[in-house]
């Protein structure tokens, strides 16, 4: 008989929010290394407009490393089928988020807030909130004005609710 006590996967990533937040990770605060091309003022970011924000329903079908125009660095972007049609949704950069640290999973029905974007030749959606499951979220850039999440300070994050990664109980 095991005595081993399991934790809930929210209360793990509670925990795992809470030590990169406390760390200094990239959760916190952008690190130069790893963030090629993704600056609040970079032409990849101009791309994206808070004002034409749009919203969509599909089912996850996998992620991919993107890099969204020559020169950046590697971003994470979700795969999902909106019932027909494909849609690659840029989501961060890597060093960021990667697909393994956001928690969706292949099948997962998730909610998408953000913004239409030619980048390059190819249409995408620029996220700026993923929802999913009753209690999940990822949260990316500001709703007022599509600052990306990772070009704020750990103080500017603590005021949007301290984290990027958000589970409510």
């Amino acid at each position: 008989m095991s005595t081993k006590k399991q934790f809930a996967p929210a209360a793990i990533v509670v925990l795992f929010v809470t030590f990169f937040l406390m760390s200094g990770s990239p959760l916190a605060a952008a690190d130069p290394a790893g963030y090629a091309g993704w600056d609040k003022d970079s032409p990849y970011n101009q791309l994206y407009n808070f004002k034409d924000r749009d919203t969509f329903r599909g089912v996850v079908k996998g992620f991919k490393t993107v890099t969204p125009l020559p020169g950046m660095d590697p971003g994470t972007a979700l795969l999902v089928d909106d019932g027909g049609d494909s849609i690659v949704i840029h989501l961060c950069p890597v060093h960021y988020a990667s697909a393994e640290g956001i928690g969706l999973r292949k099948g997962d029905k998730v909610k998408v807030s953000g913004s239409w974007a030619m980048v390059g030749s190819q249409e995408v959606f620029i996220a700026a909130k993923i929802k999913w499951g009753d209690n999940s979220e990822f949260k990316v850039r500001l709703t007022s004005d599509g600052t990306p999440f990772w070009t704020m300070t750990p103080e500017q994050l603590a005021q949007e609710g301290g984290s990027t990664l958000a589970h409510k109980n």
